[in-house]
């Protein structure tokens, strides 16, 4: 059986020659064009394909949006940005939005449509750049939201007084405060990186991120 395929692009040419890769191949067919957003949304709860191609840049309403408002009237549907932005907040923007994945229009017809493919059987295709972006951003928002770093500035004084070995009263004249402002910062900072104990605060603070 054929996978069903509706194309969501403003460029003409693109469109079409996106709409004749398709029916030139085994086990694919276009089921409907549009050039924006609109008609698309009007369309498809109706044509209902199995997957959509969707471009970013359309006339009056964009392709993420189309995407969120699409993927609450027909679910089932898988969505595929098929766009020239490889920037990290347009792809997150789509991959929020309900898309299932994102390719780059430079990507071969080889490759998109092992991508339709991969999509149709619940996969989340991306080109190797886009993967990387994404990993990459994940990687660098897990460094980011280290618990150590949510504390303020005079905590992470604190904290790092106490993993020397200092009691209450050393800590208070160090850093010239009172032993019940040192008391106060040590209960904000158990609070924050939700332990109990000192040495657990500790522990934390010297590995430099969760558990």
């Amino acid at each position: 059986m054929s996978i069903s395929v509706s194309i969501v692009e403003d460029n003409d040419k693109l469109r079409g020659t996106l709409a004749r890769l398709l029916d030139r191949s085994d086990g694919f067919r276009c089921l409907s064009q549009y050039a924006n957003a609109e008609d698309a949304l009007k369309d498809l709860p109706q044509v209902r394909p199995n997957v959509v191609l969707m471009d970013i840049n359309l006339p009056g309403m964009n392709g993420v949006e189309c995407v969120r408002q699409l993927k609450a009237l027909v679910p089932e549907t898988q969505i595929m940005m098929l766009t020239v932005y490889e920037d990290t907040e347009n792809i997150f923007n789509a991959l929020a939005a309900g898309a299932n994945g994102y390719m780059l229009k430079r990507t071969s017809s080889k490759e998109l449509l092992e991508a339709i493919e991969a999509v149709q059987r619940g996969g989340s295709p991306m080109t190797m750049h886009i993967a990387r972006k994404v990993v990459q951003s994940f990687q660098k928002t897990a460094a980011v939201a280290r618990p150590t770093e949510v504390l303020s500035e005079r905590e992470q004084q604190v904290l790092d007084l106490l993993s020397q070995g200092l009691i209450y009263k050393e800590i208070a004249d160090k850093l010239g405060i009172s032993y019940e402002t040192v008391h106060t910062y040590v209960r904000r900072i158990y609070e924050k990186l939700q332990v109990r104990t000192r040495t657990e605060a500790v522990a934390k603070f010297l590995r430099g991120g969760p558990d």
